[in-house]
């Protein structure tokens, strides 16, 4: 069974790709519009707060909070299936964006509403994806 991979983005779609290439570098990054200042994520070619701005590209600190999350405890797909139970939280990052990810290598039952939460990178040929570990002190 440790053939079955995680599903992985597609990274040549073109309001992505950058954001998947900063991740090989260890880098979670965000956008900011030049005109309005909103904060927008996921990577798209236009501001969501004016439609007329520039998005500015900037990197997080990968430090953030579980806005909310679900005990996943059943899936059909056979990776995932592997990983029973398992996390997938809305996390705010400290610089504004909100991202689903996962919580990892935490015990599911210690995971709460307001934990802090830092970055950790699972490593695939081609990119990085960005989960979440609970914060080191």
């Amino acid at each position: 069974m440790n053939d079955i991979k995680r599903p992985l983005p597609n990274l040549e779609e073109r309001d992505t790709e950058d954001f998947w290439a900063a991740t090989l570098d260890h880098e979670l990054h965000f956008q900011q519009c030049s005109h309005c200042d909103t904060i927008v994520f996921y990577p798209r070619s236009h501001c969501t707060g004016c439609t007329e701005g520039e998005l500015i590209s900037k990197a997080a600190s990968g430090m953030g909070t579980v806005y909310t999350y679900s005990i996943i405890r059943q899936s059909y797909h056979p990776f995932f299936r592997n990983l029973i139970p398992y996390v997938v939280a809305w996390i705010d990052l400290d610089e504004g964006p909100r991202l689903l990810s996962n919580v990892i290598d935490t015990d599911w039952q210690a995971v709460h509403i307001g934990m802090r939460v830092q970055i950790s990178w699972e490593t695939h040929e081609g990119v990085n994806l960005p989960l979440f570990k609970a914060a080191q002190d």
